[in-house]
């Protein structure tokens, strides 16, 4: 599933060259998870402004008033190109506009694309209601991760992923998180205290900045708006590497199950 770096980089690889065109054509094609919720022909004629993201949905404002929500759910990726052919099976989204056309490719259909009239306002609010903070915003700080776990009796991966505490933090991302910050996968969130908090919010930043860099991770399908694919997958540190030597002590990298996904650790640098 594409997450916080993958939909950033898809944001950066269009973001500039859609703002300010203006929409020609729209086309929808098999239903997404949810409905448009707005007739197709009455976004013509409007101007895209700037695309931002929050959490793992893209807002693309149009003006005047409204504008679109995007999830590229499990599979989901978006083009951008003057040219991109006739749409396929799995195109179910076509945005024309006069600088070229952004199409949504999703063989699963778990994504989705909503009007709304504006973010936080109907399906689009509240879909976007209750999301955690930006882990790059300084609202993420050791002292709200703190106030967030006290309590959870659920481990410290699955309340990072949760998402009600800050957005964007993945499976593949917060098993490298965890492992720089030195704490165990399976620790009860409730027990991270606060200097261990700080570490692991430092460690946060630090995995998704060098995931957005790397053009996030394509474990299976994901490219960006310009087909490129992500290299964050070739240089984790425990994540996939089950059975390997830890990169700092040499301990083979061992895998465990949470929540039906798994988790990469290594026993000996992360401390429960």
């Amino acid at each position: 599933m594409p997450e916080l770096p993958e939909v950033e980089v898809t944001r950066r690889s269009f973001a500039d060259r859609i703002e300010g065109a203006s929409v020609r054509e729209v086309r929808m094609g098999k239903p997404l998870r949810w409905p448009l919720g707005h007739a197709e022909s009455a976004l013509v004629g409007k101007t895209v402004g700037t695309v931002v993201r929050r959490g793992k949905y893209l807002w693309m404002p149009l003006v005047p008033g409204g504008g679109l929500l995007m999830h590229l759910g499990m599979s989901g990726s978006l083009s951008f190109s003057d040219d991109p052919g006739p749409a396929g099976a799995h195109d179910h989204f076509d945005l024309w506009t006069n600088r070229g056309c952004l199409r949504l490719h999703d063989p699963r259909r778990f994504g989705a694309i909503v009007w709304g009239e504006g973010p936080d306002q109907g399906l689009v609010g509240r879909l976007l209601q209750g999301l955690g903070v930006e882990p790059f915003s300084l609202e993420w700080t050791a002292q709200h991760l703190r106030d967030g776990v006290a309590g959870r009796r659920v481990s410290i991966k699955q309340a990072l992923l949760a998402g009600d505490i800050v957005v964007g933090v993945g499976n593949i991302y917060a098993s490298e998180a965890l492992f720089r910050a030195g704490i165990h996968p399976a620790t009860p969130a409730q027990r991270v205290g606060l200097a261990r908090c700080e570490k692991l919010v430092a460690a946060v930043r630090e995995v998704l900045g060098e995931a957005v860099e790397a053009g996030g991770s394509s474990l299976k399908d994901f490219r960006d708006t310009h087909g490129n694919a992500g290299h964050f997958q070739l240089s984790t540190r425990v994540y996939d590497r089950a059975g390997q030597p830890c990169t700092v002590c040499l301990t083979p990298v061992r895998r465990l199950v949470q929540g039906q996904r798994s988790t990469y650790f290594c026993v000996r640098c992360q401390r429960p």
